[in-house]
Order: structure tokens, then sequence, then C-alpha cells
């Protein structure tokens, strides 16, 4: 794939870390280019440890890396200042309201007293918890808490934003309320995202790229359209009438079935040409009736598999 010639925001080289005689990483390398990157992988599968050692919050066994040009062993406290941490779990202050919370976090990297309650005031409207901002975070809700943690995270207008488990017990709405202002964040402040979650959907609707883990392992990075680069499309046909004959008669006018459940069927499209004439001519010579015609990619969830297994 062709590389861009921006300068990569994260460069993991060789990073590994154990618990004991788990293995969380082993062997991670990558760069990764600035935008909206996605880090996909199931529960456990080092998404957060690897979040966790860039920042120096965790020392790696082996290997080093780079965050915004900065060393991860030697720079740990200069990449938190300049990066915004959105993490998966609350750490609510008793007893603090919002504006002092997200105002603590700017002065916790140097922002000045005046200047974090500023934007404290600043980011929290923009996060829709202007008229919260004096209660106490302790009392929020769930979605109320997740906003109040972005607010947290972006108080100092950062260069790059890491985001685990965002949208972690959000409910439809509140989920994609969230995910419309990272990708506000990413697509229209200038701001580098990467993003956490085993939430496949998000992932597509919200990232350019996307690097891929399983167990600790490093399995690919890369557009998601050019990671699906053969796979195959594919039409969708349901049918009412006999599923036998008219799978025959697909067949002799040329097409590969590739998947069958009951009256659905799924037909690789290298046969693609005049497909739509060739289906109703086979539905006609069997009497079935066409129910659904529609083209389609393998979804992100196959791609995902397709790397796993392979």
């Amino acid at each position: 794939m062709a590389r861009s010639m921006a300068e990569p925001i994260i460069v993991a080289e060789g990073i590994e870390k154990r618990y004991g005689r788990v293995v969380a990483l082993e062997n991670f390398s990558v760069e990764i280019e600035p935008g909206a990157i996605g880090l996909l992988g199931p529960n456990g599968a080092g998404k957060s440890t690897f979040i966790k050692t860039l920042l120096g919050l965790l020392r790696p066994d082996a290997g080093t890396g780079r965050v915004l040009g900065l060393d991860i062993r030697k720079d740990s406290y200069r990449i938190r200042q300049k990066i915004g941490f959105m993490p998966e779990d609350d750490a609510v202050i008793p007893r603090l309201s919002a504006v002092d919370s997200v105002a603590y976090a700017g002065r916790m990297i140097g922002m000045g007293s005046s200047d974090a309650y500023a934007r404290a005031h600043e980011v929290l409207s923009y996060t829709g918890l202007e008229e919260a901002r004096y209660r106490f975070v302790e009392d929020f809700s769930t979605g109320m808490k997740q906003r109040a943690k972005l607010a947290q995270a972006i108080v100092h207008d950062p260069a790059l934003l890491f985001l685990d488990e965002p949208t972690a017990g959000l409910d439809p709405k509140g989920r994609e309320e969230m995910l419309e202002l990272i990708r506000d964040l990413s697509h229209n402040h200038g701001m580098s995202v990467f993003f956490s979650t085993h939430i496949l959907p998000d992932i597509e609707n919200l990232c350019d790229k996307v690097v891929v883990l399983h167990r600790g392992k490093f399995l690919a990075y890369g557009g998601i359209e050019d990671l699906r680069k053969g796979d195959e499309s594919f039409l969708d046909v349901r049918v009412l009438g006999d599923a036998a004959a008219f799978r025959a008669a697909l067949e002799k006018r040329g097409f590969r079935i590739s998947l069958q459940e009951g009256m659905d069927f799924q037909l690789a499209a290298e046969a693609a040409d005049g497909a739509a004439r060739r289906i109703l001519e086979a539905a006609v010579e069997t009497g079935a009736q066409v129910r659904r015609l529609q083209s389609g990619r393998a979804s992100l969830e196959d791609l995902f598999t397709r790397l796993v297994e392979g």
C-alpha cells in the first residue's frame, strides 16, 4: 500500500509486555500516520496495554517506541502533556464538580489556573455539559461521565487524542452522540484520534485507518478499503419458490453461489455483468419470485475474522 509522507504520530518497535507468564504484547511493531485511527481487537487482545505502554503508564519488557516524536521510555511525562487520554475506567474524585474536575486535569499537565478554568467551561459546553458543570461528577449518569472524561482529555487542545472504549456502557443515542463528538474533533478540529474499541461499526463509521491486533500480536494496519482488497463483492438475492430449481438455473447461467440459507443466496460477483437480467431469467424459468436483489461487500467483521483466522 502507498504510504503517506506525513510524519508518524505513533511508532512501535518490537514492543513486548508480559504479566507473569501471560504475554499481553508480543514483538508489536507499527508506524501510524495522523488521522482517525481505529485500534481493533476483541476483549483481551492487548489494546489497553498497548495504549498504556505508549503513554509510559506501563514500561515495556522489550522494544521501544515514539509518540509525537518523543521516546516512550525517556519522555513519558512530556508525552502525557502533549496528548489527551480518555481511559476506559472512571476515575472520579468525590465531591468535585465537573468544571473543577476538568480544570484540575488541565492544571495537571501544566496549564495555569485561570486558563484551565476558562478552557474547562469551553470544553464542557462543547461536550454538552454546560448546564451540569457545577454538579458533582459522581452524580452523573454513565453518558455524562463519558462526556466529562472526554472534556478532561481535550481541555489542553492536544494534537493527539487516545480514546479507550469511549462508547462503553452507552445507550444507542449516547453512543452516536459520542461518536459525533469524536468525528468532529478529528475532521473539523485537526485532532488525530487513536480510538480503541471492540465494536466494529464504531471503527467503520469513524476511522480512516485501522490497526488490528489479536492476542497481543500485530495483524494489519491500513485503510479499511485497502485491507479489503482481495475480498469479493457479492450479490445478495432472496426468492420465493423452488430453491433447488432456482439454484440450478443460476449455476447454468454462470453464477457461483458462495452461500445459500434457505431462500437466501449470496452470489460471487465475478459474473456480475448483466447479472440482474440473468437472475430474472432464472426466476422466470423456475417460477420463483425475486424478493430482494442487491450488491454488497464484505463487512469489517468479515475482514477481521479473515485476518484473525489467517
